[in-house]
């Protein structure tokens, strides 16, 4: 299906009825500023429902749906751009500048705030709690069981579960706790971060990882053009000869930033990549 279910998932919202059963009983102008909340609401939101998205919401390198925000009015998180327009619900994500967040509310805005995603059981929960906040909770269970299908999917899957090191920028990886360490165990792959104890986001020294010997190395390289301090890790001829003898592959900011539908497009990637390692046909 490779990515072609949820997209119809946000083409099925589109036609959304607008006349729902007790629409009018719910928000009708939503501002959401965090590119997560952004795309959870774009993917539970009735037409005309949502007004404007945080402009990370268009940024293909961190959004999965830059494409479908181009239909929104983008905000800059900015207490004063909001106030103008008006909202009756505004969407902020825990890590959403809290000068903003407490001014809006001390304003009379109503401010919701999400948690981001550790977990596929945590983007259910967030689906939910969006379909409820505007009034589509049908929808949200829709996605959930297109998601739940696809993850049953994924696990039946006969992949070869090879060792695999997730190396980002700044030699960060990802162990136990969250999203990324789930969509590689969705995979059916083995996370060494998680073999070797490590939980959270934190450092993977190029010595640990070379004495490790993936079978699959999982990079996310940013898009910017030109040498970057905080890549350097990649240039390095250890991990360069490594990355020769395994399988390199990369794996999208977009995918893993938030959590959604879309995630699982990350664990489709990984499986594909290890087949191809295995000498199996994707």
């Amino acid at each position: 299906m490779r990515g072609r279910y949820w997209r119809a998932m946000i083409l099925t919202g589109l036609l959304w009825p607008a006349a729902a059963a007790g629409a009018d009983t719910f928000p009708q102008r939503v501002v959401s500023m965090n590119v997560c909340t952004d795309q959870l609401a774009m993917l539970v939101a009735r037409p005309g429902q949502l007004h404007s998205v945080s402009y990370l919401a268009r940024d293909a390198g961190t959004s999965a749906m830059a494409r479908e925000a181009r239909a929104f009015v983008v905000n800059h998180g900015l207490a004063e751009e909001i106030f103008l327009m008006q909202p009756d619900l505004v969407l902020a994500g825990t890590y959403t500048t809290r000068t903003t967040v407490s001014l809006l509310r001390r304003l009379g805005f109503r401010v919701e705030e999400f948690h981001s995603e550790a977990s596929f059981n945590e983007v259910r929960s967030n689906l939910r709690r969006m379909g409820d906040l505007l009034g589509n909770p049908e929808r949200a269970r829709e996605l959930i069981a297109g998601m739940d299908a696809e993850i049953a999917m994924l696990e039946s899957a006969r992949t070869p579960r090879l060792r695999t090191a997730l190396y980002f920028a700044n030699s960060y990886t990802s162990g136990s706790g969250t999203l990324v360490a789930e969509v590689v165990k969705r995979a059916g792959l083995e996370n060494i971060a998680e073999t070797l104890g490590m939980a959270g986001i934190v450092r993977l020294p190029l010595e640990l990882l070379v004495l490790s010997n993936p079978d699959l190395l999982v990079g996310g390289r940013s898009q910017v053009e030109g040498p970057a301090l905080a890549e350097q890790n990649f240039a390095h001829p250890a991990y360069r000869a490594l990355a020769a003898a395994s399988a390199e592959v990369s794996l999208e900011n977009r995918l893993t930033v938030c959590g959604g539908p879309f995630t699982l497009e990350g664990a489709r990637v990984l499986q594909d990549a290890a087949r191809r390692k295995d000498g199996a046909a994707p």
